[in-house]
């Protein structure tokens, strides 16, 4: 989930108040100085600096950048637009890492490409390795300041952003837990991503809850190369749990993807494809 302080918009009066002499937002040296509502590390920076938190024990990075080279005097190939993100994986919330390497292209068993030949994207995960109490090394998505995240981000099009939460803090209907809430700045990406999930057979909710809807430009997702932002999926704990055969352990995860769960990776994976063939055919957005 991605949490805030008390208040979203207070942050965001703050910041406007502080403008003039801020921080550019998609730079990487923007690191908050006090943890963020339950957070018990202020930033990804302070969890890296703590000898409680133990990378390869306690907590795992893993990424993947696509090599790109253009050494052809003739032709410009067709520039990299979206990467995909899983900033609360392994533990923390359980089936956003999964997600993550499938929606980028990679089955998360073994990591091999799903279709050969088909797109693949960028990708970055924070991964909770802790048999309990991964909910510690929870960082919330403003405060994401790892410098590959970041710099992946700045580097894409359309970040998406893959987090889980409760059936209670998406507003899920009584009785209908399994549901997605879809988020971030980038208006026409959340239509795709709402319609392709829908018609894939997901309940998609509306409203956005405030402290779901990942608003603030600040989130990881939102600091991409334009100012349009990227999106964000808040999944339910219930929905996360129906994907995978065994809900427990990563390993588990990783083998028991079912029907359902390449369901959901497919939606996002449509969405992203729909979203990159209207950015292509706006050539203005790589030529600026």
């Amino acid at each position: 989930m991605s949490r805030t302080r008390a208040s979203r918009r207070t942050v965001l009066l703050s910041l406007m108040a502080a403008a003039a002499g801020g921080p550019i937002l998609t730079g990487l040296t923007a690191t908050p100085a006090a943890a963020a509502g339950g957070d018990f590390y202020a930033s990804n920076s302070d969890l890296y600096a703590s000898t409680t938190a133990i990378e390869g024990q306690d907590y795992a990075r893993r990424f993947r950048r696509h090599e790109a080279v253009d050494n052809d005097k003739a032709t410009t190939p067709r520039p990299r637009l979206s990467s995909v993100l899983a900033i609360h994986g392994g533990g923390i919330e359980m089936g956003t890492s999964e997600l993550c390497l499938a929606v980028a292209g990679y089955h998360p068993d073994g990591l091999a490409p799903v279709t050969q030949g088909a797109p693949v994207y960028d990708y970055w995960m924070f991964e909770g390795m802790r048999a309990s109490d991964n909910a510690e090394l929870h960082v919330t998505a403003s405060h994401c300041d790892d410098p590959v995240a970041r710099s992946m981000a700045a580097g894409s099009a359309n970040v998406l952003s893959l987090h889980g939460c409760t059936a209670a803090q998406a507003g899920a209907p009584q009785g209908q837990p399994k549901a997605v809430v879809v988020g971030g700045l980038n208006a026409r990406f959340r239509q795709l991503l709402s319609a392709k999930l829908g018609a894939a057979g997901f309940q998609v909710l509306g409203g956005n809850p405030e402290d779901l809807n990942g608003d603030l430009p600040e989130n990881i997702c939102n600091r991409t190369l334009t100012s349009a932002g990227g999106a964000q999926l808040e999944i339910t704990t219930e929905l996360r749990q129906s994907l995978f055969g065994n809900f427990s352990g990563a390993a588990n995860r990783a083998t028991t993807t079912n029907t359902d769960f390449w369901k959901f990776a497919n939606a996002c994976r449509n969405a992203i494809t729909a979203m990159e063939a209207e950015q292509l055919a706006r050539r203005s957005l790589f030529t600026a």
